[in-house]
């Protein structure tokens, strides 16, 4: 434990929810685990251990908690913003952006630099051809879209929550509505593309739940899990939606690529099910030492959630090294190497955790650039440019970053190495479109 961890859990206020700092930590904790299990490595590629062995699927009902990690989004953003909008200086907007994305770019800029420069030191050395090599410059920038759909949250807060505070559950049941009109367009009408509006659609109705545990109004969390549970099981048994609540190769239809009613459902479920916990939860966070564990847990969150794959990787790439055959997945010699497998993975992200750290840590205030009117459209395209550099990191991969490889991000082609600079070039105009100024933000 470390000492600025003592200190900030010491200094916590009496009236800090707690419970949402615990929560961001166990989504994220889940996440981790969840894809050092799924990943089935062996001589012929990575594959997906609930491809291999379907009848694990129905885990992915209580394993896949990314929608807690947008609720809790949401709550916090609301109070942050609202915090920054009582002070009332300058741009409100561009001080909101700055504030919660420097800890969230800059640990993921230092991922993508560093790999980036592996990718292609191992593809100038000719290696990067193999089909293992080629699957892991893949494979460790995934997890990426996470982050690039949460920088769109950030970025739609101070409009969605000005709708929110005039209409209230009314905002999420249009959400929910659009959302489930996407689905109908998209399975009974056939339309093209339409199924991409519910990578906003979705998460933005999960995110806007936060806004309402902000204002204290989810106060019936037991009809909220079993509504959603109930929406989700009949969609699942009657609609065209698979089990699994994770992406599956191959399959026609996904649940998480494009989201799906199916997984807002899950959504909805998981939400109340967690604020179902939160009163005894909060009586144990109250203990001084289980604190201090998730305040510490917290600084170090998104640097494990970032390299976590690498280090499961890595494991892998020891047991060739050494000559060690890897057993087929799903095997009982594979089943068998699971605990050891996950607590060196656990230990090496440590490691990485060790190393990378200081980019999570907040940074020391610079000067800022424009002030005034420029301030927030400056701030909206950094933040545009970001989510869009991320995204597209995530869907080409780092492999041939010398061979031009393209992905297509909203109809458009790009590289590699395009989007690492639309990331940078938008993390500049974010860090340089408010004036500096020590904020202290809830939340």
């Amino acid at each position: 434990m470390t000492a600025s961890a003592r200190d900030i859990a010491a200094a916590t206020p009496a009236d800090r929810d707690r419970y949402v700092d615990l929560l961001r930590v166990a989504s994220l904790g889940t996440v981790i685990a969840g894809h050092w299990l799924m990943a089935a490595v062996s001589t012929d590629g990575i594959g997906n251990l609930l491809a291999l062995v379907p009848a694990l699927q129905p885990l992915t009902w209580a394993l896949q908690v990314m929608p807690v990690f947008f609720f809790v989004g949401g709550f916090s953003h609301a109070l942050s913003y609202r915090s920054l909008a009582r002070r009332g200086e300058g741009s409100v907007y561009a001080a909101f952006l700055r504030a919660r994305l420097r800890r969230l770019l800059r640990p993921t800029l230092a991922f993508v630099l560093v790999w980036a420069v592996v990718a292609l030191a191992v593809q100038l050395a000719g290696h990067g051809g193999g089909t293992l090599t080629g699957a892991a410059l893949r494979l460790v920038t995934q997890p990426l879209w996470f982050i690039g759909i949460y920088l769109a949250m950030v970025a739609f807060t101070p409009p969605l929550l000005k709708v929110h505070e005039r209409h209230g559950w009314a905002a999420f049941a249009a959400l929910t509505g659009a959302a489930a009109l996407v689905d109908v367009l998209r399975f009974a009408l056939g339309v093209p593309y339409v199924e991409f509006l519910n990578f906003a659609l979705v998460w933005l109705a999960v995110h806007q739940l936060g806004f309402l545990r902000a204002d204290g109004r989810i106060r019936r969390p037991a009809l909220l899990a079993a509504g959603g549970l109930a929406g989700a099981v009949l969609l699942v048994a009657c609609g065209p939606y698979p089990l699994s609540m994770v992406g599956m190769p191959g399959e026609k239809v996904s649940n998480m690529a494009p989201p799906t009613l199916a997984l807002l459902c899950h959504g909805l479920w998981l939400v109340g099910a967690v604020q179902l916990a939160a009163r005894p939860a909060g009586a144990w966070l109250r203990r001084p030492r289980v604190w201090r564990t998730v305040v510490a847990a917290n600084g170090v969150a998104m640097t494990a959630f970032l390299w976590h794959l690498t280090a499961m990787l890595a494991v892998y790439g020891a047991q060739l090294a050494l000559g060690m055959d890897l057993p087929a997945p799903a095997g009982a010699a594979w089943w068998a190497q699971v605990p050891v497998r996950l607590l060196a993975a656990a230990a090496l992200t440590g490691l990485f955790v060790a190393l990378f750290r200081r980019f999570e840590a907040p940074a020391p205030a610079r000067p800022a650039g424009p002030a005034g009117s420029a301030a927030g459209p400056v701030a909206a395209l950094g933040i545009t440019l970001c989510l869009l550099g991320v995204l597209g990191v995530s869907m080409t991969g780092l492999g041939g970053l010398l061979d031009g490889h393209t992905a297509t991000l909203v109809a458009v082609p790009v590289t590699a190495p395009a989007a690492i600079a639309m990331a940078l070039g938008g993390a500049f105009l974010v860090e340089r479109s408010a004036t500096v100024r020590r904020v202290r933000l809830r939340g």
